[in-house]
């Protein structure tokens, strides 16, 4: 059964490629738009789900996924576009990668597929979502010229510590469940 929040997750998932689309054929006004609209789904999807206690286990999966696809697009087509600088985006991506590997060998070891997301992890997704925001409102709206830079390395900063908590983290629960 879909319930309205796993609802309003997959219109999020379905805004990814609108929101690439856009970006590709740089019409930035427009990926702004989906952006925010994807934003508001985002904090929506969440809001309801606790409000009419409707969180399932396909929304615990789809939520972080649908995040996750929004913003490594948002990050890579806009590096290809050479908007957003290549170094931020390979921390971004490669943060993500060491921390799914992580999940897997930990699965693998101990069979749980439970991963409480950290506040390093939350800032971590915010900081990324933030700078998106602001490279596109830089496209459109205001030109931030240092701040952006300084948002881009506050975002490195934030993905680089949150991953060394995931492993760290992950280190704990695998010698927890060796020593079982």
């Amino acid at each position: 059964m879909i319930t309205i929040p796993n609802a309003i997750t997959l219109i999020r998932i379905f805004l990814v490629p609108v929101f690439v689309m856009t970006v590709v054929y740089k019409r930035f006004e427009y990926a702004l738009y989906v952006f925010i609209l994807a934003a508001i789904t985002d904090a929506l999807d969440g809001l309801i789900a606790r409000l009419k206690n409707q969180k399932t286990r396909l929304g615990a999966f789809l939520d972080p996924l649908a995040d996750k696809l929004l913003l490594l697009t948002a990050f890579l087509s806009l590096t290809f576009l050479e908007i957003i600088p290549k170094w931020l985006t390979v921390i971004i991506i490669s943060r993500d990668i060491i921390v799914i590997l992580g999940w897997i060998a930990l699965y693998i070891q101990t069979g749980s597929t439970k991963v409480e997301p950290s506040i390093a992890g939350k800032l971590s997704n915010t900081f990324q979502v933030i700078t998106i925001a602001g490279v596109l409102v830089n496209l459109n709206l205001y030109r931030l010229g240092g701040f952006l830079q300084l948002l881009y390395i506050i975002t490195a900063i934030f993905a680089i510590l949150s991953c060394i908590h995931y492993i760290l983290r992950e280190i704990k629960v695998y010698e927890q469940s060796d020593s079982n």
